[in-house]
């Protein structure tokens, strides 16, 4: 089965709970996706399932390296591909559609795009500084101010936080839960708003967790670590 799905975000909206609470809910229209390229790990140096968008208006004029691509497989070509994990790769083939019904209501999800770009934005709007007042008198007001000493070290010290570009990042926002599903989209409720701006790509996956505690190096399944393990970091 595949681990996920591209999308196309729709939009916001929310939901009230039993007890009348109402929370946000982010609406994806998740695929339908085609099986474009099955990666194996002697050939291609990985393990993955590359899927394509199947939209209404597809690539028109693709190059001819890419129209070969998707020659192999025997699909029409698409704009947005992805690749994506899968736990069953063996009963997945080249042209197999995959639906939006991969996913269950009140499973738990990850969502990542690209975020909203903002340009070049000072300090007050990129990092949250105060700024000088906005009396009359006063000469300093959205500037950065001193970045650092003169004499030692003579430099600017990196991660300084100054003016720069803002936006159009790869964010994820985890664990997700899905509270509904339809035949084309599926809805998403987190107290986080979603990563992406209105009608902008996603790809959702499922959350996925390793044996033991997940992340953490030689612990086992009660997440109790290992005694060389414990060893490394001085415990008795």
């Amino acid at each position: 089965m595949v681990e996920g799905l591209i999308g196309k975000k729709i939009g916001m909206t929310q939901t009230y709970d039993e007890e009348g609470n109402a929370f946000p809910v982010t609406v994806i229209k998740a695929g339908p996706c085609t099986v474009v390229q099955k990666k194996v790990k002697g050939k291609d140096g990985t393990t993955a399932l590359q899927l394509g968008l199947v939209e209404e208006k597809g690539l028109k004029k693709p190059k001819k390296p890419i129209a070969g691509h998707f020659q192999k497989a025997a699909v029409p070509p698409v704009r947005v591909l992805r690749e994506f994990r899968s736990a069953d790769q063996e009963a997945v083939k080249e042209g197999d559609q995959v639906l939006v019904d991969i996913f269950e209501v009140g499973e738990k999800v990850h969502v990542t795009g690209t975020s909203k770009g903002k340009g070049f934005q000072g300090v007050v709007k990129r990092w949250g500084f105060r700024g000088g007042r906005a009396s009359h008198g006063s000469m300093f007001h959205r500037a950065p101010g001193s970045i650092g000493a003169s004499s030692f070290p003579s430099r600017v010290t990196k991660g300084k936080k100054m003016g720069g570009h803002m936006g159009n990042d790869t964010i994820t926002v985890r664990n997700l839960t899905v509270l509904g599903r339809t035949r084309r989209t599926i809805s998403f409720s987190s107290r986080a708003l979603s990563p992406v701006p209105r009608g902008a790509m996603c790809w959702s996956r499922k959350k996925i967790s390793s044996p033991g505690w997940p992340g953490r190096p030689g612990r086992d399944e009660n997440g109790q670590g290992s005694s060389s393990h414990r060893k490394r970091k001085g415990y008795r």
